[in-house]
């Protein structure tokens, strides 16, 4: 019998147990259905739960282990798929009441991708109506809830797949990230999540296949910086079907965990020039910041400042959502969330003005990266600006300055979808209330190797020791 504390290994170390005949894939799957059995009915983490599958995948893998076969880099490796992923003969919602009975033909290049390399899949995670909202709550049912504290949001988009790897009900979840949902439920968590390079993960199917993708890319979170490395060697590459995705050969991730940070330079930034932080969260990221240069890096404060760019990142993610989902709107829009209806008028009124000054802002801010990177290897600040908030209840006040909400907890994330670049959000530490905080590192285009190097670096230095949430 495993214990509850294999349910919070890391991905790495579980992989090398079910290669080495140590553990049964069956034996981990079971563990895992029936922590969501157990746990799933607070969280809400999942919304579609596939265990009859998984333990068929789980009995195949097994024979093909004790054979001598092996399927790919997560065979036998029981994992989570967020619910904006199309599943082939699985109930993908995309968190909308509109699609509750919505069951795809096939699968996502993300999914097919998972499925060669032979991981087992547990179900499908909860989300906010199509990825709109950097918290985890629809009309589908409960929020997703904060392992750490039940009353807290998990974040959002991808609440569903942190809260699933941070309650140990998996060590291993895809996510997306349009602006910042991989990061701020990893960072709201106490979890590991990377926000791809634009274009170095495919997306297909879509709504409509030459839509263009100006922010959003799938990635992982997972419960080391070695599991995030891995999933993103399975998921990353070309494919022809996204005329956008990244021809060139995919970087070795998963050696970039090993790789020597002595000597990196770094720009630490508290505001990005416009951003209002809780005290103690910047603080506690400052600190961390701080602490690489016990690890051979040089840490200065960076001059990367910008005007808030909230509106133009809007333009663009409302209207790309907006678009996705031309043929319901019109005829069912009055079933949708009110942040959705929010987001789908604001994008009626964006003009083709308003849609080049944004791509022109997207521009400027990719100028001031370059600027950054030409003095420094990479960018640190905090992931959010505030601790986990309750459910549904973002702070109207941060630091006695009014806030419009929700999107002021979270002025660090989307403007690096703007620009493209990759980033990483890793946990640093817990607030007085317990509630995790995470660290972003930003790289310059193309440089996952880098980001995951120096979380990979902070990780193993024993600064954050991968602690367990109170909910068991």
């Amino acid at each position: 019998m495993l214990d509850e504390s294999t349910a919070f290994m890391s991905t790495a170390d579980l992989r090398k147990l079910i290669l080495g005949k140590k553990i049964s894939p069956i034996e981990i799957t079971d563990l895992y259905i029936q922590r969501i059995e157990n746990l799933n009915g607070t969280l809400n983490a999942f919304l579609t739960c596939t265990f009859d599958e998984a333990r068929r995948s789980a009995a195949k893998a097994e024979k093909e282990i004790m054979s001598g076969r092996n399927a790919g880099l997560l065979h036998g490796v029981p994992i989570a798929i967020k619910d904006l992923e199309m599943t082939k003969g699985i109930r993908t919602t995309s968190g909308s009441t509109v699609y509750r009975d919505r069951v795809p033909r096939q699968d996502s290049v993300v999914v097919e991708r998972i499925k060669s390399a032979g991981a087992v899949i547990l179900g499908k995670t909860n989300t906010p109506e199509f990825g709109l909202l950097g918290e985890t709550r629809n009309n589908l049912g409960d929020d997703c809830r904060n392992p750490w504290n039940i009353v807290k949001t998990s974040g959002g988009s991808s609440g569903g797949s942190a809260a699933a790897v941070a309650s140990g009900m998996c060590s291993l979840a895809t996510g997306s990230d349009g602006g910042g949902s991989i990061r701020i439920p990893a960072s709201f968590t106490g979890t590991y999540g990377i926000k791809p390079t634009q274009g170095r993960v495919p997306r297909y199917p879509d709504a409509i296949p030459s839509l263009s993708n100006q922010t959003s890319q799938p990635g992982p979170i997972g419960r080391s910086m070695a599991d995030c490395a891995l999933l993103m060697q399975v998921i990353a590459g070309y494919d022809s079907r996204d005329a956008s995705s990244i021809r060139s050969k995919v970087p070795d991730f998963m050696s970039s965990i090993e790789s020597d940070i002595d000597g990196l330079r770094l720009g630490w930034s508290s505001d990005f020039g416009y951003a209002n932080v809780e005290p103690e969260v910047l603080q506690i990221c400052r600190e961390a910041a701080s602490f690489y240069k016990s690890l051979g890096a040089t840490v200065d404060d960076s001059d990367f400042c910008i005007d808030d760019p909230f509106e133009q990142w809007y333009a663009l993610f409302s209207v790309k959502s907006m678009a996705s989902n031309h043929d319901i709107w019109p005829t069912r829009g009055d079933e949708m969330t009110e942040y959705t209806k929010q987001a789908y008028k604001y994008a009626q009124h964006v003009t083709a003005a308003d849609f080049s000054r944004a791509l022109g802002r997207v521009d400027l801010i990719r100028d001031k990266l370059r600027d950054h990177f030409d003095k420094y290897d990479l960018l640190l600040s905090p992931t959010m600006a505030v601790q986990p908030f309750d459910c549904g209840i973002p702070p109207r006040v941060i630091n006695d300055i009014d806030t419009d909400g929700s999107w002021a907890c979270l002025p660090f994330t989307y403007p690096i979808n703007l620009a493209g670049n990759p980033a990483s959000s890793i946990p640093v530490g817990l607030t007085q209330a317990g509630l995790p905080v995470g660290l972003q590192i930003i790289g310059p285009f193309g440089a996952e190797e880098m980001v995951i190097a120096a979380s990979s670096a902070f990780e193993k230095s024993g600064y954050w020791s991968s602690q367990i949430p109170p909910i068991q």
